[in-house]
């Protein structure tokens, strides 16, 4: 790879340093402003956030071209480093073609499932679509991999307080979703050492030299613009003049803002493009502020876009929404051989957001820089001014 003509240029104002050391740190420029990266998921709510962070000017990787791969339509923000590929990430072939050329990968392509789809097309897209990326990386030597987990990879149906990640995997996962994100994260932190031909050297990798450096987030509760998981249903309930909560207030959980999360992805990808081992192969949990309950959080952005909440203080107690959950999943059951539909309440929805969920990402301010780039005030901001009533 050439180097850039400013990391030429700065070589006549560097001060006496030994020839190798001058050699490394303008290949490491010359790396990060010429990079081409592989978005999956990219046209999805955090995959469009990604690759926002990674066309901004001050962001620290300098990609020569983006490529997105997405099986949805792209309406985020035009470059013309931007190369779409429309494409499934259950189908390999594709998957194949979209890794060539490519130096980083960020696979942040999923189907996120609360209980209520197929458990075997949540495994064909999250853990399958993860074996297509992982072999064509290896096949096409892609020098870098950063996926997107989820926290739900390690959760086994009760609460989890004050955790890091030392926490082992549950015995078991509540739904084929918490499952297929264990499954992928561990086939993504296995494929870190593994060289283009096959064989594997987990000591002193080196992506130069035909070796796959990767490493997995577990981002909490992601919220922000266009959010389609929480904000959507919740300004609905408001708008249809009934609004209630699950559970008895008291459940405490972690939120990060997606650009947040998407600007960890580069800082993350940063790292292993600058060849640092403490990352390389890692697990790293995803938050920008304290545990709040996960109704409170969200009334505050509902509210604050100009909806009301009305009644006030209404909370469903957590069996009868659990029972609710189960007969709202039995009815789509029932239908299902004339009508085949996917109900908007579970039981495992009633589980997750009446359990605590409590950590921070201290490992990830160490081990790569992390600290949120946008602030919390900032982030409700822009989140209000999204959902705020004409």
């Amino acid at each position: 790879m050439q180097i850039s003509n400013i990391a030429s240029a700065s070589f006549l104002f560097l001060p006496a340093k030994p020839f190798y050391t001058i050699l490394m740190i303008t290949h490491a420029d010359a790396e990060q402003s010429d990079i081409r990266i592989l978005v999956t998921g990219g046209s999805g709510f955090l995959g469009k956030a990604i690759v926002k962070e990674l066309l901004d000017q001050a962001s620290p990787l300098k990609p020569s071209l983006v490529r997105i791969f997405d099986i949805a339509a792209y309406s985020g923000p035009s470059d013309d480093r931007i190369d779409l590929v429309t494409g499934d990430i259950r189908d390999a072939e594709a998957v194949f073609a979209a890794c060539s050329g490519i130096d980083l990968v960020i696979h942040s392509a999923a189907m996120v499932d609360w209980g209520t789809h197929p458990e075997e097309v949540v495994l064909a897209v999250n853990y399958g679509g993860t074996e297509n990326v992982v072999r064509a990386c290896l096949a096409q030597h892609v020098k870098h991999l950063v996926y997107t987990s989820s926290l739900d990879a390690v959760f086994g149906g009760k609460s989890l307080v004050d955790i890091d990640e030392n926490i082992p995997y549950p015995a078991s996962h509540p739904n084929m979703y918490c499952r297929s994100k264990y499954l992928s994260e561990k086939l993504v932190m296995e494929s870190n050492g593994q060289s283009h031909a096959g064989s594997s050297d987990r000591d002193g990798v080196n992506p130069s030299s035909g070796y796959l450096t990767s490493c997995v987030l577990r981002p909490s509760d992601i919220y922000g613009p266009g959010d389609p998981f929480h904000i959507d249903s919740l300004v609905n309930m408001a708008k249809g003049g009934f609004y209630v909560r699950l559970g008895d207030g008291t459940s405490r959980s972690q939120h990060v803002y997606v650009g947040n999360m998407a600007w960890a992805h580069i800082l993350a990808a940063k790292a292993l493009v600058e060849e640092k081992k403490a990352v390389a192969g890692q697990a790293y949990f995803i938050t920008d502020g304290p545990p709040d309950n996960f109704f409170r959080f969200f009334d505050r952005i509902v509210e604050g876009a100009g909806y009301r909440i009305w009644p006030k203080n209404i909370w469903i107690p957590r069996e009868i929404a659990y029972a609710m959950g189960m007969a709202s999943e039995g009815i789509a059951l029932l239908v299902s051989p004339v009508k085949k539909y996917v109900p908007k309440f579970s039981r495992f929805a009633v589980v997750y957001t009446c359990s605590d969920f409590t950590f921070t990402a201290s490992k990830a301010n160490r081990d790569f820089g992390f600290e949120p780039k946008y602030p919390a005030e900032e982030a409700y901001r822009l989140t209000v001014d999204h959902y705020r009533r004409p």
